[in-house]
């Protein structure tokens, strides 16, 4: 077998064993995700297409330094701790939005970098497409922060003195924005690769949109608002945790986010049918 599948193949393997440890909040391996997106690596780098000449390998590289800094703890070192609930008095305005970037700023840095490295036909269809699928998600984000705002302005009322409503709503908006920021710029990308071709790749950006669906509950819950707002759960609860398999909802989001850098990855490095391999070039001063 050419080294290639193999490498693709052992991502896949490493993938998947990382999924599972986050679903039974119990690493299988703890480097298991730094080694998929490592041999993701090196399979782009083995590829030699021109295609690949710097955008991936440069975007994997990111995610490869995020999965590093991120990755879990030796068994044992775990922290454990308290969470006192009391009166809000003040909240936080910039904890949500720093929780969006520590949690997809690598991601959002990567796609940023394939866009600024690749160039394509933009067609009526796609960008269509690409808005419906934007829609949901930007909707979700929308009707989450109107909810929490109307939770906080009854709190408001019933118990006079809490956080400023002004304030907490800042907080609810800023938060998130890494998460809508990474949908948009994944669906852009997938729009300009369908124009070059790579239908499989532009399916791998789309599959990187949906997972900020989690992320933007994840932004939200950083924030802390009085108790009372808590009334929805939002996509970290849609599926009900066990004791067994406590996080179903975030072990999802993580195969998600790892099949869509396969495809992006896998789709980059063949070519582009009825299109070029490489970028086009950036034209340079005269």
């Amino acid at each position: 077998m050419r080294r290639g599948p193999l490498l693709l193949t052992g991502a896949v393997v490493c993938a998947a064993l990382h999924a599972v440890g986050v679903l039974a909040a119990h690493p299988v391996w703890r480097g298991a995700e730094v080694l998929s997106l490592a041999l993701l690596l090196a399979y782009a780098l083995a590829r030699g297409r021109p295609a690949l000449r710097w955008p991936v390998p440069v975007a994997l590289a990111v995610l490869l330094v995020d999965a590093v800094r991120t990755m879990p703890g030796a068994p044992g070192t775990r922290e454990f701790g308290w969470t006192a609930y009391g009166r809000i008095e003040h909240v936080d305005v910039t904890a949500g939005i720093e929780a969006g970037l520590t949690a997809c700023g690598a991601a959002l840095a990567a796609v940023a970098l394939l866009l600024a490295g690749w160039r394509g036909r933009v067609t009526r269809g796609p960008v269509v497409l690409a808005a419906l699928g934007a829609a949901p998600i930007v909707g979700y984000a929308l009707i989450r922060v109107v909810d929490l705002r109307r939770d906080l302005l009854a709190e408001d009322l019933s118990r006079p003195g809490g956080p400023d409503v002004a304030d907490a709503v800042g907080a609810l908006i800023l938060a998130v924005l890494p998460a809508l920021a990474l949908a948009l710029a994944a669906l852009a990308l997938a729009v300009l690769l369908v124009g070059r071709g790579r239908r499989l790749a532009a399916a791998g950006a789309v599959l990187l949109s949906v997972t900020a669906l989690p992320l933007i509950d994840t932004s939200i819950d950083a924030v802390r608002l009085p108790v009372s707002t808590f009334t929805e759960a939002g996509v970290l609860y849609a599926v009900t945790p066990t004791a067994t398999l406590p996080q179903p909802v975030p072990a999802l989001a993580v195969l998600v986010e790892l099949t869509a850098y396969l495809l992006l990855v896998a789709g980059l490095a063949g070519a582009g049918r009825g299109a070029p391999a490489a970028p086009a070039p950036v034209a340079g001063p005269g």
